[in-house]
């Protein structure tokens, strides 16, 4: 099959994360969970979010499918330094070939990674227009090393199962979160700017949202609304000794960067997910290094999560954004 970053519409699938010391499965099916499965990976299997032992990984995978009786067809999610995303300014081009070839370019200019050897794809995060009337658009380029997307896609065909799309973990995340409220964990060090409306009655978020998944593999998104704007993966464990200054100081570094883009807005809180995000203590520390208000996430958004057998709703937060994802 073609190698795509891009979402496939197919609500038979289910959304796989690969975390690195788990593996969940997550099926989503008119707003709810339908079916949920997790399962202890074996040590090594993984490396800062890459295949290292490919063949342990397929035999994990095969037995975790065959444990839980899962469908055999998946939406696989990705997260680590071999990843690449940037926000382009173009002028609008509604023209899909035109588009394809001015993005391109742009990827040669903003993405430090020879393209022969990279997976391109992009998403259309808004259109604007300029004070003479002339629009433009914003985009979303993604790519991805082709050599790590191949060991991930044949680790999961060793195990018998069919990749019919890889997506993000960092969009599966926004997904599954970006609509996030406050809960009762919030620790507030600052006030986030409030909503205000658009023209057309909507409200739309005045400030970026930083949300940090913090698992296995930790990783980061910047979005504004439903659009992740900048993703990146963090190298330091959240239950290591000292974890707290060091992700203070990656969520900082990704700010700053994010903040340099065109457009940039403030960013306004902090977002917490994963196994990371029940500790309240570290969640204090962010919060008081960060200056702005920091809060742990429902784990599954709006999703009901009374299906969940071992009672672990944070291990399916990507899962099920990725399930979400294919099932659009």
């Amino acid at each position: 099959m073609p190698i795509s970053l891009r979402k496939t519409s197919d609500n038979g699938l289910f959304g796989l994360d690969i975390d690195g010391r788990f593996v969940a499965a997550a099926q989503v099916r008119d707003g709810k969970l339908a079916n949920t499965a997790s399962a202890e990976l074996p040590a090594g299997v993984l490396a800062d979010g890459e295949v290292a032992d490919r063949e342990a990984l397929s035999a994990a995978l095969k037995e975790f499918v065959s444990a839980n009786k899962l469908p055999r067809r998946v939406m696989l999610g990705v997260s680590n330094q071999q990843i690449v995303v940037r926000v382009v300014d173009l002028p609008r081009i509604d023209d899909p070939g035109e588009r394809d070839a001015a993005l391109r370019f742009s990827a040669s200019e903003a993405i430090a990674m020879p393209l022969d050897d990279a997976v391109l794809d992009h998403q259309i995060a808004g259109y604007t227009t300029n004070s003479d009337g002339s629009e433009r658009m914003q985009v979303v380029l993604v790519a991805a090393r082709r050599t790590m997307i191949e060991e991930y896609l044949g680790a999961v065909k060793d195990a018998g199962l069919k990749a019919e799309g890889i997506d993000l973990d960092a969009f599966a995340l926004v997904r599954m979160l970006a609509a996030e409220a406050a809960t009762d964990t919030v620790i507030s060090e600052g006030v986030a700017p409030p909503l205000v409306p658009f023209e057309d009655g909507q409200e739309t978020p005045r400030a970026a949202r930083v949300i940090c998944h913090l698992g296995g593999v930790s990783n980061l998104a910047i979005a504004l609304g439903d659009s992740c704007l900048f993703c990146r993966t963090l190298s330091t464990s959240f239950d290591a000794a000292g974890a707290g200054a060091q992700i203070a100081n990656d969520i900082r570094l990704s700010i700053d960067y994010y903040m340099g883009q065109p457009g940039a807005l403030p960013v306004g809180d902090v977002l917490l997910s994963g196994e990371g995000a029940r500790d309240e203590a570290l969640v204090a520390d962010l919060a008081g290094q960060l200056g702005i208000p920091v809060s742990a996430a429902r784990p599954l958004g709006s999703l009901d999560s009374t299906g969940i057998a071992d009672g672990d709703v944070h291990r399916y937060t990507v899962a099920a954004g990725l399930a979400m994802g294919a099932a659009a």
